[in-house]
């Protein structure tokens, strides 16, 4: 396994559509592989290729406190959403960056594993947050694209208080 640098926003290949996988080799299973020790490496809950700098979809996702949780998915799809949630979000490719996105609560998605064998998948909570975040990166979208700006209330002391 080897460690891959994280490319960082500014780079363009973050905004362009990651390719369909369509060979199952030791290739795929060499950057999964990567991509893991990559994660954990930089305390990261997921990880997509696109951010190695390979324009493939796939992605890696691991939101458990003892990463315990690890899953791969390969050409991964949302196929089912329920609720919402509005939670805050950072990014490996925008260090010391977050916002708060709208996200749903639950998703279902549908993916390849290394061996090409499709699965349906669940998240909920962070997981959903991850699996949505993870693949919007396979299409060129930044969690910054889906920030949400709620009115905040700002109350100004002007000395008056006495």
């Amino acid at each position: 396994m080897a460690i891959r640098n994280i490319v960082k926003v500014g780079d363009d290949i973050l905004r362009k559509k990651s390719r369909p996988v369509e060979k199952f080799d030791k290739r795929l299973w060499q950057l999964l592989d990567d991509m893991r020790e990559t994660m954990y490496l930089n305390n990261g809950v997921g990880l997509a290729a696109v951010q190695v700098g390979i324009l493939r979809r796939v992605i890696v996702v691991d939101c458990s406190q003892d990463r315990s949780d690890y899953l791969e998915l390969v050409n991964p799809e949302i196929i089912d959403t329920e609720g919402e949630q509005r939670e805050a979000e950072g990014c490996l490719s925008l260090p010391g960056e977050s916002g708060i996105t709208l996200r749903p609560a639950v998703v279902r998605v549908k993916a390849q594993d290394r061996n090409g064998n499709w699965c349906v998948y669940k998240g909920e909570g962070l997981k959903a947050r991850c699996f949505c975040h993870e693949i919007d990166h396979l299409d060129g979208v930044l969690f910054t694209d889906r920030e949400i700006h709620e009115a905040v209330e700002i109350t100004e002391n002007k000395g008056n208080d006495k």
